[in-house]
């Protein structure tokens, strides 16, 4: 009865500390996190630097760009390469695994805030020292009688086997917020690795698209030349037969030789940077050399242009909404500070409930009865008192921290404007230049029809026509160029504004060799 009463007043006084707990626990240590507010342009051509004619289009400027904005390309083979490198890529499987490692530490710190249960149970066979600390008691009480001593002693010291088993129970009282403050924390990590993991996306599909881009501008620039220097070819052929039948001087043929070898001489460069582009392709969706060589290898004698969508930039206030690589720097400030009430709250004490009970016997015949039991409750108080000041230089330095994270965020804010100014000038300007290209060649078309006609009439040798016609095959190789440039530029600008929300793995689905998520 006695043991019944002992056992419910410390239940009463159990109950009573996880009351103060729960009053305690609504107080938490250290600054809350405010979300800062980066600055924004009313109008993306507002922050500008260069040429004002230069500048980025107003936001009604051009037609919207679709959800997937790799899909507004229209190109079949572009978005299979990009799911193939999304799934295969050793970069993106890296920041993968970084990610739910990030998720997995989550759950160990989460995992603190709350009752620690642990079992326990033991076997062993003992023997006690027969000269040790614990024959003391039996000296004092056998000195008047030396043969009940060694009788006792002999007894005590007999081989037994020793029966345990039963629970741990342990809470922490998390009364100045430490626990949850290491969980913000974690959840903040977390949300900055969510983050990195879509910029190594987006990075892998823009360097991708610009990799398969290029490749397509060198194939064009590569038919182009070869039909170029076949029309070189033939007015060489033209000109040593005028020469040789004393039509003319030697002169216009040993120009013309040094063109046509000039033109030789740019093919091998083009091969290369072919092999350049279908390997960082090839790289990138994690395939060896030469594994996508029948996809990458034109099929058609002639490549169309890429039809490329209207530049639509949309409204600036959305722009760090878009960009991971700010949503991170986000995260990190406010893992950090959540970092400093962690650090704020080791200054305090630290109480902890703890419970057990278990069962204890001497031989297995009266393991698990009643008169075996033994339990404990009660509070344990942890009060740091002298520690050469490391608790509160360690609460400086998350501070520290915190600022460094702050100038961190402002400094990545600052670097992603200028990336997207940089962008938007470099796609306006080729955009310009293309333009002027598109000229070009119209006006060397109709020098083409027009040296045709006068050929066709007599009024020429077939010189002139030939002539024209290199001409106009080199306008529209320099045209292929700029459109490759142009386009590999509108993925810079597509890159630079950030993510579009609709990439594979990008919305909690984690590949199952990774584990599953939270």
């Amino acid at each position: 009865m006695t043991s019944q009463i002992r056992f419910r007043g410390a239940c009463s006084a159990a109950a009573a500390w996880v009351a103060v707990g729960a009053l305690a626990g609504c107080m938490t240590v250290g600054p809350e996190f405010q979300r800062p507010v980066p600055q924004a342009p009313v109008r993306m051509s507002d922050w500008h630097g260069g040429a004002p004619a230069l500048a980025a289009p107003e936001p009604g400027v051009g037609a919207p760009v679709t959800a997937d904005r790799w899909s507004a390309f229209n190109d079949p083979a572009l978005k299979h390469l990009q799911v193939l490198a999304l799934q295969a890529n050793q970069d993106l499987q890296t920041a993968t695994l970084r990610f739910v490692q990030a998720r997995v530490t989550e759950t160990t710190v989460a995992a603190q805030h709350g009752l620690q249960v642990v079992a326990r149970g033991a076997v062993a066979r003992q023997r006690q020292s027969e000269v040790g600390a614990s024959t003391r008691l039996i000296d004092a009480l056998g000195q008047g009688n030396p043969g009940n001593r060694e009788a006792l002693i002999g007894a005590l010291s007999a081989p037994f086997t020793l029966y345990q088993a039963g629970f741990d129970a342990s809470w922490e009282l998390d009364l100045w917020g430490r626990v949850r403050r290491s969980v913000e924390s974690a959840q903040a990590s977390t949300e900055g690795a969510g983050a990195s993991l879509r910029q190594a996306q987006l990075s892998v599909t823009a360097e991708l698209s610009r990799a398969y881009f290029q490749l397509r501008s060198v194939q064009r620039q590569w038919r182009l030349a070869q039909q170029e220097l076949a029309a070189a070819e033939e007015i060489e052929s033209l000109l040593k037969a005028q020469f040789q039948g004393g039509l003319m001087d030697e002169s216009a043929s040993i120009r013309q030789a040094a063109q046509t070898a000039d033109l030789r001489a740019r093919l091998p460069a083009l091969l290369e940077l072919e092999a350049r582009a279908m390997n960082r392709i090839t790289l990138l969706c994690g395939l060896v050399p030469g594994a996508l060589q029948s996809a990458l290898t034109p099929t058609e004698p002639g490549i169309d242009d890429p039809a490329l969508p209207d530049l639509a930039l949309g409204l600036p206030s959305e722009f760090a909404r878009r960009r991971p690589d700010i949503v991170a720097a986000e995260a990190q400030l406010h893992a950090a500070t959540a970092n400093i009430g962690v650090a704020t709250a080791e200054l305090y004490p630290q109480i902890t409930l703890g419970a057990s009970f278990g069962s204890e016997a001497v031989g297995a015949a009266r393991f698990g009865e009643w008169a075996g039991r033994q339990w404990s409750i009660g509070p344990s108080l942890s009060l740091p008192i002298f520690d050469h000041g490391r608790r509160k230089a360690t609460v400086t330095l998350r501070e520290l921290q915190q600022q460094e994270a702050a100038v961190a965020y402002r400094q990545t804010v600052l670097q992603a404007w200028h990336e997207v100014d940089e962008a938007i000038t470099r796609y306006v300007a080729e955009g310009q230049r293309r333009d002027k290209l598109q000229e070009k060649v119209r006006r060397g078309a109709e020098a083409l029809a027009l040296a045709k006609a006068r050929y066709a009439q007599g009024l020429t040798d077939a010189v002139p026509q030939l002539d024209a016609e290199r001409s106009h095959l080199q306008a529209q190789r320099e045209l292929a160029e700029s459109t490759g440039l142009l386009s590999t530029g509108l993925v810079g600008v597509y890159k630079a504004l950030g993510d579009d929300g609709n990439l594979p793995l990008l919305n909690g689905a984690i590949p199952a060799q990774f584990g599953a998520a939270r």
